[in-house]
């Protein structure tokens, strides 16, 4: 199967694990050890001033942490994107221009820094289990827009994906925010 690294992995309607329903993730990485990735659409009320003080104005509205999956949720994981031809090696690219990034560091120091998101915690899969969930249609892989890492309504961030798909996928723009008001 083809790695989805880089990609977003889009939850369907039908995932009904509660860590991941209606999730929007960025992949990390993804290979034969198994996949790693961020939940875009779960900002916490948590703000990064009082968890990360130095890095409260480096990063992308809204400046809270946030919710980057179930796993090891005391990790931080910080992404970012730059300017390419200013990037240095406090960042390790992912896709494009949206890489992660060395927390340990003054964001000044960080060479063409553009946007920044946090996140506590991660998605994990253990190898094959990915695999396992992409057959049972649990997920869509999609392509990102780069803005995506770091949208500013990131509870809409579902929606808009598939507001961009074509065919069916796009149908699912419509579907209900909570489908028990349906």
């Amino acid at each position: 199967m083809e790695s989805t690294r880089g990609k977003l992995l889009v939850a369907a309607p039908s995932l009904a694990d509660p860590n991941f329903r209606l999730t929007v993730l960025l992949m990390l990485e993804h290979g034969a050890e198994g996949a790693l990735g961020v939940v875009l659409n779960r900002p916490s009320e948590l703000t990064v001033k009082g968890a990360i003080d130095e890095w409260q104005t480096a990063v992308s509205e809204p400046r809270v942490v946030f919710v980057g999956g179930p796993v090891s949720q005391s990790s931080v994981i910080a992404l970012a994107s730059v300017a390419l031809d200013d990037a240095d090696d406090h960042w390790s690219q992912v896709v494009g221009r949206i890489g992660t990034i060395d927390l340990e560091k003054n964001p000044s120091d960080i060479g063409g820094l553009d946007q920044v998101r946090i996140f506590a915690g991660y998605a994990a899969w253990a190898p094959g289990q990915l695999e396992g969930e992409l057959e049972e249609n649990a997920w869509f892989v999609l392509e990102h827009d780069g803005s995506d890492p770091f949208a500013e309504a990131p509870e809409e961030l579902w929606w808009e994906v598939m507001a961009r798909q074509d065919g069916e996928l796009n149908r699912l723009r419509l579907y209900p925010r909570n489908p028990t008001n349906n």
